[in-house]
């Protein structure tokens, strides 16, 4: 069986944000066993999992992301909605716009320290929407 359905997310500031609760507030109950498949429907913005316990390891990922791939690069040419445009995507790019997560017991099969994270790329990137898509 497949469910799918889509999330708005609420606007966030730049940055790797903590989601893990926020998306399992709009879940049904889960299967025994099965896969959770999330979609970030934008081209600069991305998801991904990692560390849940220490905010300050999303304050790095933004350091090294912004280091990686700056703004105002004069070699950019895809500028035509700010500063922002091209590195947001490329950000996108490399931090990816899907995560899949295994379903067992009823709940996410998540590491002890792992969390889902959003992670807004541009500077008003607004309100953003995920597909959500359970397989069982």
């Amino acid at each position: 069986m497949i469910e799918q359905f889509e999330v708005a997310l609420p606007s966030f500031r730049r940055g790797c944000h903590l989601i893990t609760s926020l998306i399992e507030q709009h879940l049904p109950p889960l299967p025994q066993k099965g896969l959770l498949h999330i979609l970030v429907k934008h081209t600069s913005a991305g998801i991904t999992l990692n560390e849940n316990a220490d905010p300050s390891v999303r304050t790095d990922f933004e350091t090294f992301l912004n280091k990686l791939v700056p703004e105002n690069d004069p070699l950019y040419i895809h500028t035509y909605e700010g500063s922002d445009d091209i590195s947001a995507h490329l950000k996108s790019s490399l931090i990816g716009a899907e995560i899949t997560i295994p379903i067992t017991n009823h709940r996410l099969n998540l590491g002890t320290w792992q969390g889902i994270y959003f992670c807004e790329f541009r500077n008003y990137g607004g309100s953003r929407r995920l597909v959500i898509t359970i397989f069982s």
